[in-house]
C-alpha cells in the first residue's frame, strides 16, 4: 500500500511535515508561511529543567504547535491519536494508508536508523511522514532528509514508542477537514501578532526576557559551575539552536522569508523591511554560535570569552525587542 504523496525537503521537520500534507491535499503552502502563520519563532529558557544535563533551552514552541495554529487559523481540521497500545498503534496508521492518508507522527530521534550517529540522540521531538508500506518496510518522508527513506516495523515501533521528555506515545496526525476558501490574510496577521506577543511577553522564561536571562547566566556558569560544566552548557545550547530544527540562525531565516512572502499577500511594502532586518539578525544568531562553538572547543582567543559570548546575546535581544515591537506596529 502506498499513497500518492511527494516528499519535499524542508529546514525543521514539524514546518516540513505540515506543508507537505497539505499539499498532498492541494493547499500549495510552502514551509516559511507554515511557520510564519503557526507562529513558529519562539524562545524560551527555564534552568531547572534539564535537557542532556544542561538547562532547557527552545527555540521553539511545544511540538504540533506550529502544525496546530497554522491549521486553525486557515479554518483547517486536524486530527491527533494517541495511543497506549503499540499493536492499536499500528494497525490504526496502517488503516490510513490502506485509505490513502499519508500520516505525520511524531518520534524520537535517537533510534532513527537513518540519521547519522552524530544526530541520533534522546529527542523526541522530531516529524515525519509515513506515505506507505511495502512487506513489513514503511515508506517514510522525514522532511529534513533529501530523499525518502525506510523503517520496518520493529524500527518505527520503536521511535513512536520513544521513552523520556516529550514521549510521543505513537502520537499520529492528518488532515480531516479542507474549506474551499482560504483567508491567507486574516491568517498571516494572526500569525504575525501571536508571535510578537509571544517575543514580547512580560514574563522571565519566554522570549526576549528569556534571552536577557540566559546572558546573565552565561556569566555566572563558569564561577558556580566550573569551566567543564559551563563548556557542556554552551555546547548544547549551540545543538539546540543550530542542530535541533535549527533553532537560531535558521527560524530567523525562514521568518525573514515569510515576512517577505506576506508583504505581497497584504501588500504591505514595510513588512520587505522587516524580512531584510530579520535577516541580519539571523546572521547575528549565526555568528554567536560559531562563537560559544568556539568557546567549548578551546578555540577562542578572547580573554574574557563568558562575558563576551552574554555581551553578545543581549545585543540580538535588544535587536528583537526593537524589531517585534516595530513588527507588532506595523500589523
Amino acid at each position: 500500500m502506498q499513497t500518492n504523496f511527494t516528499h519535499h525537503q524542508s529546514a525543521h521537520c514539524e514546518n516540513g511535515v505540515a506543508s507537505n500534507l497539505l499539499k498532498f491535499h492541494g493547499i500549495n503552502i510552502n514551509e516559511p508561511m507554515v511557520f510564519g502563520i503557526g507562529s513558529g519563532l519562539f524562545y524560551f529558557y527555564l534552568p531547572i529543567l534539564k535537557v542532556n544535563h544542561a538547562p532547557a533551552i527552545s527555540y521553539r514552541p511545544m511540538p504540533g504547535s506550529i502544525f496546530n495554529k497554522a491549521a486553525k487559523r486557515l479554518g483547517i481540521k486536524v486530527k491527533r491519536v494517541k495511543f497506549s497500545n503499540n499493536l492499536q498503534a499500528q494497525k490504526a496508521l496502517e488503516e490510513n494508508l490502506n485509505n490513502n492518508i499519508p500520516t505525520g507522527l511524531q518520534v524520537g530521534v535517537y533510534n532513527l536508523t537513518y540519521f547519522p550517529d552524530e544526530y541520533r540522540f534522546h529527542f523526541n521531538a522530531h516529524n515525519l511522514v509515513v506515505y506507505g508500506k511495502e512487506n513489513n518496510t514503511f515508506l517514510i518522508s522525514d522532511p529534513v532528509m533529501e530523499t525518502v527513506t525506510t523503517l520496518t516495523d520493529k524500527e518505527l515501533e520503536k521511535v513512536r514508542f520513544a521513552k523520556g521528555a516529550l514521549a510521543p506515545k505513537g502520537q499520529m496526525y492528518y488532515p480531516i477537514h479542507i474549506p474551499t476558501d482560504l483567508n491567507w490574510e486574516n491568517a498571516i496577521k494572526k500569525g504575525i501578532k501571536n508571535t510578537c506577543n509571544d517575543m514580547l511577553a512580560p514574563v522571565p522564561i519566554v522570549g526576549i526576557n528569556a534571552m536577557k536571562w540566559v546572558a546573565k547566566d552565561i556569566r555566572k556558569w563558569p564561577a558556580k559551575k566550573g569551566v567543564k560544566v559551563a563548556n557542556h552548557y554552551l555546547a548544547q545550547m549551540v545543538r539546540m539552536q543550530e542542530e535541533i530544527g535549527t533553532g537560531g540562525g535558521g527560524f530567523r531565516f525562514i521568518y525573514a522569508a515569510f515576512l517577505q512572502e506576506a508583504a505581497v499577500i497584504l501588500k504591505n511594502e514595510k513588512l520587505k523591511e522587516f524580512s531584510t532586518e530579520m535577516t541580519i539578525i539571523g546572521d547575528m544568531w549565526r555568528d554567536f554560535a560559531v562563537n560559544a562553538a568556539r568557546v567549548y572547543k578551546n578555540r577562542s582567543n578572547q580573554t574574557d570569552v563568558y562575558n563576551a559570548l552574554a555581551d553578545e546575546l543581549l545585543v540580538i535581544a535588544a535587536k528583537e525587542e526593537t524589531f517585534f515591537k516595530n513588527l507588532k506596529k506595523a500589523i
